[in-house]
């Protein structure tokens, strides 16, 4: 390996100086109009070698020899031109104290100086495009290659025609990445945008053809066989324009994800994928204070509970975003939690992630990761979120979701965390059922543990709805019954409810944590609700089929602890809009502290003998909104 370093460095520096000696040599040339008289050779005998010497070693100190030039960017220029403009300046210097330019004209420096830049530029490119293109091919690939260098944004047979719509920064990229790798083999035909002003300009040599209103025409005068949808900031409104203006041309159309789901920033081709319902429910992009929220995880020890789950794992590779010095995945499920393992060590090899097979009910477990990793950051993700299930065996609920979370608020406060942030949802909110209850409760005993004097641990909680495309949401059950012919059930025509896309929320989320004080309860800005029956006729539809023709939509009235909508504000609760247009934070009603834990310990007592009307009676002491449905269940 040493030999190969060695050898590129070598051949480096001896390119770079023939390169020099044949830029002054011309330099003299173009200035004196290819005539030399004898005082001039002489001059030239002594100002090539100078030239490059001191050339050589301003090259070398601005580390222009140890790049890897088959990656040359725009930065490596910059530095080219750096070097050369001052390696120039000693060399007009030099020659100026020296011979005072008897003689000499001061123009040869310049066109010295351009040819340089434009030699020792032109040589970096010439590798990278010789490492780019043609290393690694076979013959055929190599003829390509040639033939795309020669004859610029052409068009070859067997390739698959594309068509992009969105002229912007996504689709250049999508294009420069299918024009670039040998192994894409796809046309690109031409780029559609609604903004007139592109139409008939050209993008890396390709036509913007017309806006999208006439993509069902292009495509049947360009025989496109499949469209790519580059455009991540698009209002819901213009994706479903454009889906539907794209269903109607009878090809393929994917999409590339919204901002939100963009975790890095990075468009790339393998993000491309299939348009899924998430798409028309709104792509604006969250703002965020990353400066805010990079002071309070950049290099702390993150702990996220629920690491594996939904919002737990959309968390995760948020917070990877912003370096923390560790995180810890605290998970009880085995399998989930190896695939976040290995996923976020892929995509971050540079944070250390520590997985944490555990249980929040485990006292035992959680000394001893507080004792060996010392968090300093806390996001308690993990819980039961069923609602029919836990209707069932509210126990679990009580034990989990509870008391799971005064273990984890107790060891946050007795280790001295800086932040600890509870991940609740809307049907904490006047809740008729008993997850509801018992993420409410749990909102209590987070939010008050900040009336101590002693605790130096800011707890705050974040509420908020439905996430597309959790573990439980109605939409892969919708599809699974599309698939299967129907029916889709839907519980009531009238049920409502809100949606966020998971990278959104967990953005709010950071950003809460970075706002928070002490004892707030954060409500996101949910948009509007859905609702869920209109819900299911744009997933029928957006298969293919006509609801209550093809498929049938059969209503089955709602399910145990279920109401027709949900809220984000209880009784007694005022609203404070906050800096951030998507965040708000209520002052929520205080509770008794004491009180509390006595009823907390009945809560456990009725637990313990698994009597679900014991448990609802206590529950109902604690949080009075609680209204119990009224339908029998069976033990």
């Amino acid at each position: 390996m040493k030999f190969k370093l060695y050898r590129n460095f070598y051949f480096l520096i001896v390119l770079d100086f023939f390169l020099i000696c044949f830029s002054m040599y011309s330099a003299f040339r173009i200035r004196y109009d290819y005539s030399f008289d004898n005082y001039i050779i002489h001059h030239l005998y002594w100002l090539i070698p100078l030239s490059a010497m001191i050339k050589l070693i301003v090259f070398y100190c601005f580390d222009l020899y140890k790049g890897m030039w088959r990656y040359t960017s725009i930065r490596d220029l910059f530095n080219i031109l750096k070097a050369s403009f001052l390696a120039s300046l000693i060399i007009f210097a030099v020659v100026g104290f020296s011979v005072s330019f008897n003689g000499l004209s001061r123009g040869v420096f310049l066109i010295d100086y351009l040819f340089s830049v434009c030699l020792i530029s032109g040589a970096r490119l010439a590798i990278r495009l010789y490492f780019k293109s043609f290393v690694n091919c076979n013959k055929k690939q190599i003829l390509t290659q040639i033939k795309k260098f020669f004859f610029y944004g052409k068009h070859y047979k067997n390739n698959k025609k594309i068509l992009i719509i969105g002229a912007g920064d996504s689709g250049e990229k999508i294009y420069r990445e299918i024009r670039e790798n040998n192994n894409l083999h796809y046309n690109v035909i031409g780029f559609l945008d609604d903004n007139f002003s592109k139409i008939g300009r050209k993008i890396h040599g390709l036509p913007v053809l017309s806006t999208t209103e006439e993509v069902k025409a292009v495509v049947e005068q360009t025989e496109t066989e499949e469209i790519i949808i580059a455009l991540p900031s698009a209002t819901s409104d213009q994706i479903r324009r454009i889906i539907g203006l794209c269903k109607e041309t009878g090809v393929v159309y994917k999409i590339l994800p919204g901002i939100g789901e963009l975790i890095d920033g990075k468009v790339s081709l393998n993000l491309v994928r299939d348009v899924e319902y998430k798409d028309l429910l709104g792509r604006d992009a969250v703002e965020l204070d990353n400066l805010s929220i990079g002071n309070y995880l950049e290099s702390n020890i993150v702990m996220v509970t629920g690491a594996a789950g939904s919002i737990g794992s959309g968390l995760c590779r948020q917070i990877c975003k912003f370096r923390p010095k560790v995180l810890i995945l605290f998970e009880r499920a085995e399998s989930p939690l190896y695939d976040i393992d290995l996923d976020l060590k892929k995509g971050f090899p540079d944070i250390k992630i520590v997985p944490v097979l555990g249980d929040i009910q485990s006292k035992a477990d959680l000394t001893k990761v507080f004792n060996i990793y010392r968090p300093e950051i806390v996001f308690h993700a993990a819980a039961y979120k069923h609602v029919p299930m836990l209707e069932n065996y509210p126990w679990k609920a009580v034990y989990n979701n509870i008391f799971g979370t005064k273990n984890l608020v107790d060891f946050a406060e007795e280790y001295n965390c800086k932040k600890f942030v509870f991940v609740s949802t809307d049907k904490a909110v006047n809740p008729t059922n008993i997850m509801g209850t018992s993420k409410r409760i749990s909102e209590m005993i987070v939010q008050n543990k900040n009336r101590k004097e002693s605790c130096r641990t800011n707890f705050m909680t974040v509420r908020f709805g439905n996430v597309i495309g959790s573990a439980g949401s109605v939409i892969p059950l919708f599809k699974r019954q599309i698939s299967d012919g129907g029916p889709v059930t839907v519980t009531h025509p009238e049920v409502i409810r809100y949606f966020m896309l998971i990278p959104e929320a967990c953005q709010l989320i950071l950003q809460a944590g970075a706002m928070g004080e002490g004892g707030e309860i954060f409500v996101l800005d949910m948009g509007k609700p859905v609702k869920i029956a209109e819900m299911a006729k744009d997933l029928i539809k957006f298969s293919g089929f006509e609801p209550d023709v093809d498929i049938k939509i059969e209503y089955i009235g709602l399910r145990p602890g279920e109401k027709l909508y949900e809220e984000l504000l209880t009784d007694g609760e005022d609203i404070i809009p906050t800096s951030h247009k998507k965040i708000m934070v209520l002052k929520s009603r205080q509770c008794n502290l004491n009180e509390l834990d006595e009823e907390l310990c009945v809560v456990k007592k009725s637990a313990d003998i698994q009597s679900i009307d014991e448990i609802k009676r206590v529950m109902h002491g604690i949080v009075p909104e609680y209204i119990t449905p009224a339908f029998e269940y069976k033990n």
